[in-house]
């Protein structure tokens, strides 16, 4: 729509604009807000939250797939905590995965892994890995792709049957296109895998988040702690939805203001500090003056992975006793489901219930652009194949699309990322944040932590100026 159609209001009250609603970015405009910063947060869906919020649909809730909050950090705790003041639940863990038509615990126990697999299997496992350990001792190995340092790790045989297929369902790639960088620092990512190895080699897996058996939940969704955040920031300051920005303009090392829209008016905003957790690509897009001709192409090479949600309404009181059920074989289009009523009573009405189906895709994939009908039929037709439901106990069904849900680390990405950074760098006013705006493959507590990291940098450096300026 031309520009002149709209109204435009300039807002040049200096303060610091905020891009993007996510838990990132609330959590960032919270902190300044509670220090008495002058604060704005754009957003350009119509509720906060990003992908962790909460749907509505009738009388029914549910998550942008199952999402739940664990830390160890006590600080990023005792936040989320005095946030809900009492709003959330702890939950007990159970999940499951479903392979070659067997039902394994998750985490595995020793004595499902085996009967699992076979004693045959098994010992082929344990050779290999035995074998990667020997080889690793003597040398070093060079690892490329996630292929690479899951062999070395767990051994070939594991790979196969636990890594392979689900990986590549998960990110759209081979595993030998997946940077190894993402696997090494990213553990709960190949949750499947430390499942079976603390199974089958008594790893101690006391302090991986994956293995933690009970965890924080907000009565009625993980959304509620966004809604938290945008509460407290509203009582003194803005947070705008269906609120897209359109421009993001800069002058020298700073970022002096941005453009936004939404369909009732324009806005020019003026900042002294700008913060962003929209997704890194869009953001080097929406730059003016336009970057460098290499920084564009870099930012053409990252790409993130997108997620469509289907949820299948029931007339039926509970489907499993399980918050996951991990689905890795590529024969099954869905990847993960949850049934949010064993997350929280809450989440559906009494006498009812809800399953969620993710589907891992890109945008150019058939999945994406099939019809909300065609989505709902499949969904529908692999929870009866599972012995889940029967298509008469289906009162309805709502199909959410979500892009940009997870950045992909493809082998050769680093290089690309590295010359964005080091191009935005040069802005001494631009701050990037939470798991989309850092292309970082971060959880919730880690996205938290950034904003507030922020925020707290900010502060720090505005009483700096300000004890410096008093004493000329």
């Amino acid at each position: 729509m031309p520009r002149e159609r709209y109204k435009v209001k300039n807002l040049n009250d200096k303060g610091i604009v905020v891009l993007g609603g996510g838990l990132a970015g609330l959590s960032s405009a919270f902190t300044l807000a509670k220090a008495g910063q002058p604060v704005k947060v754009f957003e350009s869906d119509s509720g906060v939250g990003g992908l962790s919020k909460t749907m509505h649909y009738g009388d029914f809730r549910f998550d942008l797939g199952g999402h739940r909050f664990l830390t160890s950090n006590e600080q990023t705790e005792n936040f989320v905590r005095d946030l809900l003041d009492g709003e959330y639940l702890t939950v007990p863990r159970k999940s499951k995965i479903f392979m070659n038509n067997r039902f394994f615990d998750y985490p595995l126990k020793p004595a499902n892994a085996l009967l699992g697999l076979g004693m045959r299997t098994t010992f082929r496992a344990l050779a290999d890995y035995g074998r990667e350990k020997i080889k690793n001792s003597f040398r070093r190995p060079a690892h490329v792709s996630l292929e690479d340092w899951v062999v070395a790790h767990f051994g070939r045989t594991m790979f196969n049957i636990y890594f392979r297929e689900y990986s590549e369902k998960v990110w759209g790639l081979e595993c030998k296109s997946i940077s190894e960088e993402w696997v090494s620092k990213r553990i709960e990512g190949l949750s499947l895998g430390v499942a079976i190895k603390n199974a089958l080699f008594k790893f101690n897996g006391k302090k991986v988040p994956t293995l933690i058996d009970k965890f924080i939940y907000p009565a009625l969704g993980i959304g509620r702690i966004s809604d938290r955040l945008k509460e407290e920031i509203e009582k003194g300051n803005s947070v705008s939805t269906s609120t897209r920005v359109t421009r993001i303009d800069h002058k020298g090392p700073f970022i002096t203001g941005i453009a936004a829209k939404n369909c009732e008016r324009a806005y020019d905003v003026k900042g002294r500090e700008f913060i962003s957790s929209i997704p890194l690509t869009n953001l080097v897009k929406m730059l003016s003056p336009a970057p460098p001709g290499e920084i564009i192409e870099a930012a053409s090479r990252l790409r993130y992975r997108d997620l469509v949600i289907v949820t299948i309404l029931l007339d039926k009181e509970r489907v499993t006793d399980l918050t996951w059920l991990y689905l890795p074989e590529k024969n099954m289009p869905l990847g993960r489901i949850h049934e949010p009523k064993n997350w929280s009573p809450r989440m559906a009405p009494e006498g009812k219930t809800s399953v969620v189906a993710e589907y891992f895709c890109f945008r150019e994939d058939r999945i994406w652009n099939s019809t909300d009908g065609e989505l709902t039929s499949i969904t529908v037709r692999e929870l009866e194949k599972l012995g889940f439901i029967r298509e008469n106990e289906v009162l309805d069904s709502c199909v959410v699309r979500v892009p940009n849900a997870y950045p992909v680390f493809e082998v050769g990405y680093n290089e690309h990322y590295s010359g964005i950074l080091k191009y935005l760098e040069k802005f001494k006013n631009l701050h990037i944040i939470g798991r989309s705006g850092m292309f970082r493959y971060y959880n919730m507590d880690r996205a938290i932590e950034t904003g507030i990291e922020t925020a707290e940098n900010i502060i720090q450096n505005s009483k700096l100026k300000t004890q410096r300026r008093d004493s000329l």
